[in-house]
């Protein structure tokens, strides 16, 4: 029985831990929100840069797996190239190290517990604030107690359960000086950092080993684990680009290469680099505690890889490119950003979102460009074929609208910010009025196309000459539109983008010049220049084309 508890107290503070690591980064990235992303987007110009801002991110957010995965939602998200995320990407693994030298300095020779319970008290009060700023660090706060409390009782349990002596036999049975052992811990390393998902989790564990001066568990063998680690950590990266689109595989490819050529390259020369990290910590550091001779080679091996690859970021685009080549499919019908599950944090999920809607905008505004030309057409074939066109793209926006409110429902149960559920709650609406654009012209269509199937006769020229102008009003009304959700994506500041004069303005010229043909069509149905018949159809296009300008304008209101 007694066992059973150890082995649950063990998996409990384990899940403390990782608790308090994911609070701890979703408390900061709620804090920084639009500025994370404006700091990605404006400091990845180049290479070097990319390097810089990755490990400035992940050095905060405490997760480089939080890291990868933003960078291939960005990636996704086309707000990012793919030469760019590969520098960001190299900057993630050194950032991440920083969590191992926190660990090797307090973690486990201060009783940082102690000082996590006072941490708590200084955190509630921030937690339940009114203000979205200060409950994210209220949050924060919270994390970083957590993720130490969760570190002193894995330490508990582990010495509880007498871990040490376990390890210990299990390593008996294996050759110390093999480098076929060497090889076995990385792949055990890969292997648990694969199912725990997180690679500061597994270095907490081994660095505790470590420590524990274990028989036959050496610097070389926790020099090992850790290489394992840098492996097992790409899965979370990758498992997040299986649903998005070639650019963000690419992305998650690059990373596994990166960090699977780092380790080949060290297992060439693991024994002397081994050595020379020891020298170095013993030169410079003191060599008083054991546990920085881990997180110096686990910062070393990071570096020396960033600084033998950061020259071929070139070459490693190019390499990715033909392993994953770009499928050439119709990217017409299905959804370009949001295909799969959420890709990164929920807070940093609208991103993809956003690209979304844009795109369902395009794909809206595209479909009210085959309305002209239907209304032209005279050949039957020609006209059946760029009608069923139609038809399918108000199925596809039908779904679209689905798809991306179920995107946004599912980002929405994640742990927002005051500003991040009322930029959910204008999508919503967004979506929906875009779903509306797209019946309202399919309905245009089908006016069009019983107006051919009943009506024996043709509407005048100054009937046409009405309707091409109503046409070009929602033409004009729809760019408006476009421009908004453009300066929504570009994440231009709100005051550059709070006047909707214009839209309004055609608007009104829309609303009158219906009234106006409606007057004049009934004079002209009573003065016999065409049938009552003609006259519906006549009325029933013009009215549509009004309705439709009304869709647009709560999608451009939806957007202040």
């Amino acid at each position: 029985m007694e066992l059973i508890i150890n082995i649950f107290s063990l998996i409990g503070s384990l899940a403390l831990f990782l608790f308090g690591m994911k609070t701890m980064s979703e408390g900061l990235e709620k804090f920084a929100g639009d500025r994370l992303r404006s700091i990605l987007a404006a400091m990845t110009k180049n290479r070097v840069m990319g390097v810089l801002t990755g490990i400035l991110i992940t050095a905060l957010i405490q997760s480089s797996s939080a890291t990868t995965v933003m960078v291939v939602s960005f990636v996704n998200a086309g707000l990012m190239t793919l030469g760019q995320s590969i520098g960001v990407i190299m900057g993630a693994n050194i950032g991440t190290t920083v969590t191992a030298w926190i660990i090797s300095a307090v973690g486990f020779k201060v009783n940082i517990s102690a000082f996590a319970i006072p941490l708590l008290a200084i955190g509630m009060p921030l937690l339940f604030s009114n203000k979205s700023s200060r409950k994210s660090v209220g949050e924060f706060v919270f994390g970083f107690s957590f993720l130490f409390m969760g570190l002193a009782f894995l330490q508990e349990a582990a010495t509880a359960m007498n871990i040490g002596d376990m390890v210990a036999g299990m390593l008996s049975h294996v050759e110390q000086d093999s480098f076929f052992t060497i090889l076995l811990f990385v792949f055990v390393g890969a292997i648990v950092t694969m199912i725990v998902q997180a690679s500061a989790a597994t270095m907490a564990i081994t660095l505790m080993l470590f420590g524990m001066n274990i028989p036959g568990f050496g610097f070389e063998q926790a020099a090992a684990l850790a290489m394992g680690q840098n492996i097992g950590t790409t899965i979370t990266a990758f498992m997040a680009s299986l649903t998005a689109n070639t650019q963000a595989r690419r992305a998650a490819l690059a990373h596994m290469f990166f960090n699977v050529f780092g380790v080949v390259v060290v297992l060439i020369i693991f024994y002397p680099a081994c050595n020379a990290v020891s020298w170095f910590t013993d030169a410079f550091l003191g060599g008083g505690n054991d546990l920085f001779k881990l997180s110096a080679f686990h910062t070393a091996f990071n570096i020396i890889n960033t600084l033998l690859l950061i020259g071929f970021v070139k070459q490693i685009e190019q390499l990715v490119c033909r392993v994953l080549p770009m499928k050439e499919q119709d990217e017409d019908y299905r959804l370009k950003f949001i295909s799969g599950g959420l890709l990164s944090t929920a807070e940093l999920s609208i991103v993809e979102a956003q690209k979304e809607i844009h795109n369902f905008a395009e794909r809206c505004n595209k479909m009210f460009g085959f309305i002209g030309e239907l209304l032209q057409l005279n050949d039957e074939v020609a006209f059946n074929k760029l009608f069923s066109r139609i038809e399918k793209y108000e199925q596809i926006t039908d779904n679209m609208e689905v798809e991306i409110a179920s995107y946004l429902n599912m980002v929405s149960e994640g742990r927002l910010s005051l500003a991040s559920k009322t930029e959910i709650q204008m999508m919503l609406r967004q979506i929906s009025e875009l779903e509306s654009i797209g019946d309202s012209v399919y309905n245009l269509a089908r006016t069009i196309n019983r107006y051919r199937m009943h009506c024996k006769e043709t509407f005048t020229e100054e009937q046409i000459q009405h309707m091409f102008v109503m046409l070009q009003l929602v033409n004009s009304s729809l760019n408006e539109m476009m421009k908004r959700i453009d300066m929504i994506v570009s994440n231009i500041p709100s005051s550059s983008k709070s006047d909707i004069t214009k839209s309004i303005n055609i608007e009104n010229e829309l609303n009158n010049y219906r009234t106006q043909l409606k007057n004049q069509n009934l004079n002209d149905v009573n003065s016999g220049r065409y049938s009552y018949q003609l006259g519906v159809f006549y009325v029933d296009f013009i009215s549509e084309c009004e309705k439709l300008g009304d869709y647009v304008m709560n999608v451009v209101q939806a957007t202040k």
